[in-house]
Formats: structure tokens, sequence, C-alpha cells
């Protein structure tokens, strides 16, 4: 995997060069260590702040060109806020700042890691080193010329130093699987449609085995077989054929059950027979973010050898509206043996999501099965592009979720379920229909969902508003974000692995 930015480590006390990029306080204050780097430069800093309103608050910063008294060229110092006072989102958050700070073209950086009161510890440093890789991602493979003003590649080393470079360079090798496989995960959501599509997805995913992952690819011969009529009558509008992919990693203890996890892979949704208005509809090329979080997390557990045995599970589908196309009245009936009456074939990703999380069920007996997807408009009117829809089953799992999101800084905020809003999916021609009507779309998409996880501990993350389009971050300038990544990484990591 290529990376504009080569992150390496290197002790406090190493020269700097190139840009040099430090850490003070609300009161100007900086660690030791950058205090005998900047040297002299230390009142220049004082004098600039007081010419620039630079207080030190955290997350603002202070840019001086061609520093009196350093070898470095540029000398950056970004706030931390009042002494105490740092959350560790803020050390992503402050790497991603640094690396805004560079420009197209070859380029030098050293970061001091260290705070007023000393040297950062190793979680600290790691962040940094990972905001500086998520925020340089950029996805520009298919530009052939450059406009006037636009920037070029960006090629730099940056080198953090910190106070135990061992302990570092082991941390940052498990946290680098979990970038790349946020980068995974950016570089399938951006991809267009006639170059991603379920059979290329399904060999993309495929590369997973030289990590050590089991991977099984069904055809759609196989689906047929299985009875998976839901996700089939999805893509049976489409030149490109359907397919289900099964990724295991067995890290943990030989014969535990495992945790799953499930991705809508709707490569590009037209909305079929009820098809959608032309505005916009480019974006539907991102309506596989659920299965592109879950192959790069599945990259990111093998590359970094989680201890968990895990299951993730992806349904592949083009909606397209052929004359073979799904119609709206029509009754199909899933894996699980349960009809459904077909009310808009534009609520397509839960018929996928239906046979795919039954399959899963049956066939794996997973501990929980968290399922994400690009699901509805209605999460994204309700939450924004700030949090994304959590539906559960399960209050523990839905608490750790919860958590695990507070922590990585991908937010999730629970809404209800409840027989009151199920009926609302009840058919008169049916055992239920695929929406249900207006009122609380993304509540009746996810007990629709429910009625296929067999009692299964379950969450379904509404993720339409925070995995692609959504506005930029220190850490994401790109229009895919690979939500969801860190946030599972972390709940694999806090609760099911073995110790």
């Amino acid at each position: 995997m290529s990376d504009a930015i080569k992150v390496g480590f290197v002790p406090l006390a190493s020269a700097t060069r190139g840009i040099l990029v430090v850490f003070c306080d609300e009161a100007l204050k900086v660690g030791p260590a950058t205090a005998k780097a900047l040297g002299g430069a230390g009142e220049l800093v004082k004098r600039a702040a007081a010419a620039g309103s630079f207080k030190g608050k955290s997350g603002a910063a202070l840019d001086i060109l061609a520093p009196e008294g350093l070898k470095a060229e540029r000398l950056i110092v970004i706030g931390t806020g009042k002494a105490g006072g740092l959350k560790g989102n803020d050390f992503l958050k402050f790497g991603g700042m640094a690396a805004g700070k560079l420009k197209a073209g070859s380029a030098a950086m050293t970061i001091m890691a260290e705070l007023p009161d000393g040297a950062m510890n190793t979680e600290q440093t790691v962040a940094i080193a990972s905001g500086l890789r998520l925020r340089a991602y950029k996805f520009d493979r298919y530009k052939t010329k450059k406009k006037e003003g636009e920037e070029g590649a960006l090629r730099a080393d940056v080198s953090l130093a910190v106070g135990d470079v061992a302990a570092a360079k082991k941390a940052f090798a498990s946290a680098g699987a979990v970038v790349d496989g946020v980068i995974i995960a950016r570089d399938l959501v951006n991809e267009p449609p006639n170059v991603l599509f379920p059979e290329e997805f399904a060999r993309r995913a495929g590369q997973l085995r030289k990590l050590g992952v089991r991977i099984e690819v069904l055809d759609v011969k196989a689906m047929q077989k299985l009875g998976m009529g839901a996700l089939l009558g999805v893509g049976q509008g489409s030149a490109r054929p359907s397919r289900t992919v099964i990724m295991r990693w067995d890290g943990g203890k030989k014969g535990e059950a495992p945790v799953a996890f499930v991705g809508k892979g709707v490569c590009f949704d037209t909305g079929g027979i009820s098809i959608k208005a032309a505005g916009s509809m480019e974006d539907m090329k991102g309506d596989m973010g659920g299965a592109a979080c879950v192959v790069g997390l599945m990259h990111a557990l093998a590359a970094r050898k989680a201890k968990a045995n895990v299951v993730g599970a992806i349904g592949l589908v083009e909606n397209m509206p052929d004359g073979n196309a799904q119609r709206p009245g029509d009754i199909v009936t899933s894996m699980s043996g349960q009809t459904i009456e077909i009310i808009n074939t534009d609520a397509e990703g839960r018929l996928v999501l239906a046979d795919v999380l039954w399959y899963v069920a049956k066939k794996t007996k997973p501990k929980f099965m968290v399922d994400l997807a690009t699901l509805t408009g209605a999460i994204v009117v309700a939450l924004g592009t700030d949090h994304a829809g959590m539906f559960s089953n399960n209050d523990e799992l839905a608490g750790r979720l919860l958590a695990a999101g507070i922590e990585s800084g991908e937010k999730v905020w629970r809404l209800p379920l409840g027989p009151e809003y199920d009926k609302l999916i009840d058919s008169q021609f049916a055992d239920m229909k695929n929406t249900g009507g207006r009122h609380g779309g993304s509540i009746t998409a996810a007990q629709f969902l429910q009625r296929f996880v067999d009692g299964t501990p379950w969450a379904h993350l509404d993720i339409a508003g925070t995995a692609m389009g959504a506005p930029k971050t220190d850490i994401n300038q790109s229009w895919g974000s690979g939500y969801g990544v860190r946030l599972l990484d972390r709940l694999v990591a806090d609760h099911y692995e073995r110790k």
C-alpha cells in the first residue's frame, strides 16, 4: 500500500529538520526537550504569539516561516489548551493538523511528541502518527492533469521525536494496520461504479487471503441453492451478477464462537424501477460503504493479528432498472423462508442484508452480529453527519458500541425499536413489506432487519450520513470516510480479544 507520508520515530533529543512541530499549553509553556530544541527561538514564539493573537487553545496553530535561531524552515506551534484537559482523540486531530500544514512535493517534518509536562505516552504518540496518515490520504488516481493552483502529489518523511522509540514502533505496527484498513475502505467507497462492481469487489476482498483470512465467495447459483431470494431479487435487473463474500479470521481460541460483521454492498443504486431522481445519483456509487467498512475491518484485524475469531460478510449487488428488474408488488422469499412484498425497489439494502444476516446467524452462530449500511436518508435528517444511527436488541452490545464510538471518535446514537414500529411493515399479501412508509423510516428499516437475526445479539448501524459525503475533518479530507473501521476495531480490541 502506497503512502503519501512515511512515519518514523526518533529520540526526543534528535536534531530537528525541515518543518518543526511543537506543542504548548495556554501559558505558552513547552516541554523540556522542546525548550532545548527551540533554544533562543522560544522568545520568538512568544513574540509571534502576541502578534498573531495565538493563546495556545486546543487545536489552534501558529505557523512561523524561517524562524530566527533555528535550522528548521518553518516552526509550527500547536496549542493543547489547558493542562490536563486533553482527550485521546485530540492527539489524532493534532496529527491531522500537522499533515494539513504539508504542501505538495517533497518535505521533511519533525514533530516533538512532548507535552509541557513531559514526553507523550505511547498511545498519544501513535494517535498523532495515525492522524498524519489519515489526513494525508487523497484519492486522485484517475486524474491525468492538474489544474492551475491544484496541489499535486505529496511525499513527506515525518519523524516523531519520542521518549521511547522501541515502544512507539511496536505500537504503531498495530495502529498502522488499522489505518491501512481505513484507507482500504475509503478507496472502495471512492472508486467509480464502472470499476467496482460486485465481481470486482469480491476479487478485492479476496486479497485478504494474503493475510491469512479464509474467503468464500457465493455466486448466483450458490445463492439460489441457499434460497437467498431477497438479495438476488435486488440484483436481477443488472448485467453484473451478484455475489456474497464470507471472510473468516481465526485468531482466537479454536472452536470459540466468532463475532460477526455484515456489510451492505450495493455497488450502485439507481433505485431500480422506483428510480431515484437524477440529481446527485452519482453519489450512489458509495451505497456499499458498509461492505467497504467490513473489508477494511477484516484487513485491520488480520494485519494486526487480532486474538479473536471474526466473521465478515458482505452482500454485493447492483440495483438497476432493466426489463428483468424487480417490480413494486413482487413477492420474494428470503433464505429464512419469510416472504417479502416489494413496495419500493429503492428500499433494497435491507433485502440484501436480510439474507446475509440470516446466513451468518445460521451458518456461523456468532456471539453477536453488527451490520453496517448506508440504509436510509431518514437517518441523515435525524442525526446529520456527526453520528451513525444505532439500533440493537442487546443493551450490553449497544453500550459497548457507544463507548467505542466515544473512544474512536466515530460516534453512534441509539434509536428505539419496538412493536409499535414493527407492525408498520406487516403486509396483507406476504409476511412483511420492505418499507413502512415515510414516518420513522430508519426505525422501520431496522425493524425489518431484526426479523432476520434469529434472536442473535445484534446491532444495526445506519451510516448513510457518515460513510460518504460527510464534512471534511482534521483526519479526513476524502469523500469516502472509511467510517466504522476504527469504531469496530476498538470494539473488538476492548471486549472480544483473548488476553
